[in-house]
């Protein structure tokens, strides 16, 4: 594999040494890059492993990165898009690709643009990352949990054989946000900076399932878990998505959720709840849908109707029924709209340790352009404890390996100076 290509030249001696905390993505690709440029790096991660997080991803099929359109890609990044532009100009989806290849890792582009390694799993692919890691030198220290600085501003560092200090001519947190805090990403680091001056904007969660104020117990028991397939939502006022989602016991989640779970976030902070509406039968119009339920049904029940006329059964019929009064059955042009656009009250997230990713954590304008916290120089920040979201589809990891990169190269150039 080639040298990661643009890094700063290796100026550095083995009499700088790098601690970097956190052993994910963002992490440990900037171990690679300093390690390349000769510095000698310490990489500390406090579960047993690392890339507890990355291996979970991989499990229903590896995603690392989009193949779409490049503009398209980045303006998934939402409001941070032009913050993290920088970072994904250097390290986009071509690059990252490129970079797999040289790990021995072949890739494949998905139907949906969605990129995925050829075996579709996570754990070859980091096999061969930490062999090369650490044949370049690079040591990874695991059980070992950061605790903060000293009154004299070293490390400290929790380990099975008790607390040690470090005093590294640079360091970098790589510490993940807020959710699977079974995986290492606790948030447990937002008061350690907080108490150095550095605001936080509130970790939430990110790509996410919603609670409703309570389904029927008969809803819960019977279609708690089932698929809704060929579907749209929109929050009101908003252009429809199409996909598909899941009941579950408190409300919603899936795919289509997850893709709208920012703007639903946002509306319910703002106005304490989110109406989504649901299109149950997206291919076919609402005068359509009211021609075919109102032929005649003679002597057959209001569930076997739909499901003759429409194919409507299940737990989309399940939902219909859940959500609309009784008196909306009885008229065709009514129950046509319900079905295109059954409104489902959201009123609040599920908690931030089930949410797939985080939003909130370190602001970029509190760093500079090296991604070194402007109140703790020679304090660098990567990965998903920047104060940005993504929807899933590669978007995550992306960003990850990019910021990874740009800090150990910001590190490299600040290092220089000094």
């Amino acid at each position: 594999m080639p040298a990661l290509r643009n890094c700063p030249a290796a100026v550095m001696t083995q009499a700088t040494r790098i601690a970097i905390i956190g052993g994910g993505p963002a992490g440990l690709m900037a171990a690679e890059v300093l390690s390349q440029a000769g510095v000698a790096v310490d990489l500390h991660d406090a579960m047993p492993s690392v890339g507890r997080k990355f291996l979970l991803a991989g499990v229903g099929g590896m995603n690392i990165t989009h193949a779409e359109d490049y503009a398209t890609f980045v303006s998934r990044y939402r409001q941070r898009a032009e913050q993290l532009r920088p970072q994904l100009d250097a390290l986009g989806p071509a690059a990252l690709r490129e970079w797999i290849h040289g790990l021995g890792i072949d890739t494949f582009v998905g139907s949906s643009g969605r990129v995925f390694p050829t075996d579709m799993k996570a754990a070859p692919l980091l096999r061969a990352w930490l062999k090369r890691l650490r044949d370049s030198g690079v040591q990874i220290h695991t059980r070992q949990r950061w605790l903060g600085w000293s009154e004299d501003g070293q490390l400290r560092i929790a380990g099975t054989e008790g607390e040690s200090r470090l005093k590294p001519s640079a360091t970098l947190l790589a510490l993940g946000g807020g959710s699977w805090a079974r995986l290492g990403s606790d948030g447990a680091w937002v008061p350690l900076l907080q108490a150095r001056g550095v605001a936080i904007a509130p970790l939430q969660p990110a790509n996410c399932g919603f609670e409703v104020t309570g389904w029927s117990q008969h809803l819960v028991d019977k279609f708690a878990g089932a698929p809704l397939k060929t579907v749209s939502l929109a929050l009101s006022g908003e252009t429809p998505r199409r996909g598909e989602f899941v009941l579950t016991a408190t409300g919603i989640e899936g795919s289509l959720v997850y893709a709208l779970s920012a703007d639903i976030r946002e509306r319910i902070n703002a106005t304490g709840s989110a109406t989504l509406l649901l299109d149950l039968l997206p291919d076919r119009s609402q005068a359509q849908i009211a021609g075919a339920l109102a032929r005649p049904r003679g002597s057959q029940s209001m569930a076997k109707h739909l499901h003759r006329q429409l194919k409507l059964d299940g737990a989309k019929a399940a939902l219909l029924r859940e959500l609309t009064a009784a008196e909306t059955f009885q008229a065709p042009q009514a129950l046509a709209a319900a079905i295109k656009a059954l409104p489902i009250p959201l009123v609040r997230p599920r908690p931030l340790d089930e949410a797939i990713s985080s939003a909130g954590g370190v602001p970029f304008e509190a760093l500079d352009k090296n991604l070194m916290l402007r109140q703790l120089p020679g304090v660098f920040c990567a990965g998903e404890m920047l104060d940005w979201e993504a929807p899933t589809g590669g978007y995550l990891l992306t960003a990850c390996f990019s910021t990874g990169r740009a800090a150990a190269e910001g590190m490299l150039r600040w290092l220089k100076r000094r």
